[in-house]
């Protein structure tokens, strides 16, 4: 196994900056630098060495393994945050013997390879680094620490049972079995069932809060969603003018609304146009509208009815209250409605985010979906007595294997590659 090391915190000038250094070289590199390894999980401020030159005062720490990140032998170099100082012990690093760069994830590989995390934390520690806003990170935090590992367990102890209560009738074949297994059987896969479907419903909304929900804004043109867009997003982010057909494409700003991730979409304006560029940007609008998980529609003065087919949860209101005087309505020109807004989106965001499961990515939906469609089908098999006990247990094993999927026991290694790509090197 090949000693890799890497800076695992971001580059450029910082305060500190920490190079890592994982395998069965990782002790003995030090000695590059005229050191050897303080005691595991004690740290020693030493001076490193290129030769008779001092390089830096750093920190370093030792980390025994398997009682490590990577469960390997681990040394991480605190630095000062020098590129010039980063660069030469890098430099230097990759002169010893035996070492070499690590590849993007490949530390959090060796975790998964050494059993000191599944791939479902693997994929929980990924969103954790990406997380942006309070809800992302509590759902990434939640996944990291292996709840739907436990979770999952939970589920196979269960299977495992009724897969294990079938095979005891078919090892007594030839003898009379004292008691009837199906009842406890079908007990055992109901509840799994009805815990796999709420999983499996709650996997949707946590998917939408790993990406950001998306709210768009339509309306008549100049019926004044861009200067909505600008107040909400607190920056000129779109063009506004009094001329009709401004806004040509979608325009899409991030935010944080309260803790949730929220895009919103400005749109061009609604109408009938001759305009071949205008036409598109329109088309692209009720597109992205259709997408879009809530829909907030700004009538003109004088408009009635909103121009599209309005969904239940959409939510109308009277733009440019700053020149109507409508007090129930809304301007991103003053301000005004724009709070309740808000309040209105944050309410409805929570309502849904209230349904997340454990499981917060599509790979576990569907990998879940399959586990179900195993345990469906052998619920019919155990009410039809023309099925043996075998082929039902058969339909079990197919159920745990696409559950063991969603924690790397089995089946996972085309998505390792692409999981770990997202990883910086240091990672």
């Amino acid at each position: 196994m090949d000693t890799i090391f890497a800076l695992a915190s971001a580059p450029g000038r910082a305060g500190v900056s920490v190079i890592r250094i994982s395998g069965p070289g990782a002790f003995p590199a030090l000695a590059r630098f005229g050191l050897t390894a303080p005691e595991p999980r004690a740290a020693a401020l030493r001076l490193l060495r290129d030769g008779d030159e001092v390089l830096d005062q750093a920190l370093l720490l030792a980390f025994a393994g398997p009682a490590s990140f990577t469960g390997e032998d681990v040394v991480e170099l605190h630095l000062h945050g020098s590129p010039a100082i980063v660069a030469s012990t890098l430099r230097i690093l990759g002169e010893v013997d035996g070492l070499r760069m690590a590849e993007p994830g490949e530390f959090t590989r060796r975790a998964l390879e050494n059993s000191k995390m599944d791939l479902a934390q693997v994929e929980g520690l990924a969103d954790l680094i990406d997380s942006e806003t309070e809800a992302q990170r509590r759902q990434a935090q939640r996944v990291f620490s292996g709840k739907l590992g436990e979770v999952v367990q939970g589920w196979r102890r269960d299977l495992i049972r009724a897969a294990a209560l079938l095979e005891a009738v078919i090892d007594f074949a030839d003898e009379e079995v004292p008691i009837d297994v199906r009842p406890e059987v079908i007990e055992l896969l109901d509840g799994v069932s009805t815990s796999l479907e709420a999983q499996a419903r709650g996997a949707e909304v946590a998917e939408r809060v790993r990406q950001g929900f998306e709210v768009a804004i339509l309306g008549a043109p100049n019926a004044g969603k861009s200067t909505l867009l600008n107040f909400l997003a607190g920056r000129e982010a779109a063009i506004t003018s009094n001329v009709a057909g401004t806004t040509r494409d979608v325009i899409e700003v991030r935010m944080d609304l309260r803790g949730l991730p929220v895009t919103l979409l400005d749109t061009a304006g609604l109408r009938e146009t001759e305009d071949e560029v205008e036409a598109i940007g329109i088309a692209r609008a009720r597109e992205r509208a259709e997408l879009s998980d809530l829909r907030i529609y700004l009538l003109e003065p004088g408009e009635e009815a909103p121009r599209i087919e309005l969904r239940p949860e959409d939510i109308v209101l009277r733009g440019k209250a700053d020149e109507t005087g409508d007090p129930q309505g809304i301007s991103g020109a003053t301000g005004q409605g724009v709070d309740q807004l808000i309040s209105r989106l944050s309410t409805y965001f929570a309502e849904r985010t209230s349904l997340v499961a454990t499981a917060t990515r599509e790979r576990h939906r569907l990998a879940i979906l399959r586990a179900l469609g195993d345990l469906s089908q052998a619920r019919e098999m155990l009410a039809n007595p023309v099925y043996t006990e075998d082929l039902i247990a058969e339909e079990l094993r197919s159920a745990i294997r696409a559950l063991d999927s969603l924690v790397g026991i089995v089946d996972v290694e085309n998505l390792l590659d692409e999981i770990f790509s997202s990883f910086c090197i240091g990672k």
